[in-house]
């Protein structure tokens, strides 16, 4: 797999990183963050977090990607909330490298304090602001999610039939099935040769390891390429991701001499084509048999595109 979204991309000014350390600093200290205590409780905010992933019972595998920890200090932070008499480590008859962790009685009551003192702080926090101004704080938290979120995902070129291609190209004829009225035909879906090497590129967006979005470049004849499958997972939409997918696409395009590129789209997809109006694609006739097509579109691309 290939990384190429970052690389290829202008550096961060270093204003904008001072601004993000600045705020970075202020936040952790107002909310306790640095406190050995945090919210008053016998332990380190580290601990206190895991215990709240932990909730219902998790593998350590999945708990290891969903926070980003290293695998040694996962297991460190585990054996001493096992040794506190929080935890309780099984492990599966079925496969005993799957340990799986989940909270004792005494876990679940302390997560339950967790959760009133977190309430207390935050309420503590949002008193000092009329409503006006609460809603304004939630609502550029909520921005700020969305765009940390983007941040996180990278986007890779993947060979057309390796396991996260295969399955996101799954994912997404599985969607259009429910979303078109006539369904939607997975034997219509582009061919691993089609979108591999100098034929064209197969994209995958990954978010915390897990594939979250993908799409498509083939070529159609000289100078031409066409994009195909551009798909976002319901859970990673209104990110920003389809847009960053397609900028992709487009790069790739034009490293294989591809100045111009076209696609199609069904006539229920309506946010799919004003998205690419949005990206500077025009409406064009017909160029292909697709059957599920009632849209098509072209783009003439620049060297800027590529950058």
């Amino acid at each position: 797999m290939e990384a190429f979204d970052r690389s290829q991309r202008e550096p961060v000014p270093a204003a904008d990183v001072a601004a993000f350390r600045r705020f970075n600093r202020y936040f952790t200290r107002r909310i306790g963050a640095l406190d050995d205590h945090y919210l008053g409780q016998d332990r380190p905010l580290g601990e206190a977090r895991l215990l709240f992933e932990i909730g219902d019972g998790a593998p350590l595998r999945e708990l290891r990607g969903r926070l980003g920890l290293d695998a040694g200090y996962l297991s460190r932070m585990t054996r001493a909330l096992e040794a506190q008499g929080m935890v309780r480590l099984t492990v599966p008859a079925h496969d005993n490298r799957l340990r799986t962790v989940e909270l004792t009685p005494d876990g679940r009551e302390e997560v339950a304090e967790q959760h009133r003192r977190s309430d207390a702080l935050v309420a503590g926090l949002l008193d000092g602001l009329d409503p006006a101004q609460r809603a304004e704080l939630t609502g550029a938290m909520a921005t700020a999610q969305r765009l940390l979120r983007l941040a996180g995902i990278t986007v890779e070129t993947v060979d057309g039939a390796s396991p996260d291609a295969r399955a996101c190209l799954d994912a997404y004829a599985a969607d259009l099935d429910t979303r078109f009225p006539e369904g939607f035909d997975p034997a219509t879906l582009v061919r691993p040769e089609e979108v591999t090497g100098d034929a064209g590129a197969f994209l995958v967006a990954y978010e915390e390891r897990r594939p979250v979005g993908c799409g498509a470049l083939r070529r159609l004849e000289p100078g031409v390429g066409e994009i195909r499958h551009v798909w976002v997972c319901p859970g990673a939409r209104r990110l920003g991701l389809a847009r960053r997918l397609l900028a992709g696409l487009e790069r790739e395009a034009l490293a294989r001499g591809l100045t111009v590129v076209r696609l199609d789209t069904h006539a229920v997809l309506t946010e799919a084509q004003a998205m690419y109006r949005a990206c500077g694609y025009t409406g064009i006739p017909r160029y292909d048999d697709n059957v599920y097509a009632a849209h098509w579109f072209e783009k003439r691309l620049l060297p800027e595109d590529g950058a």
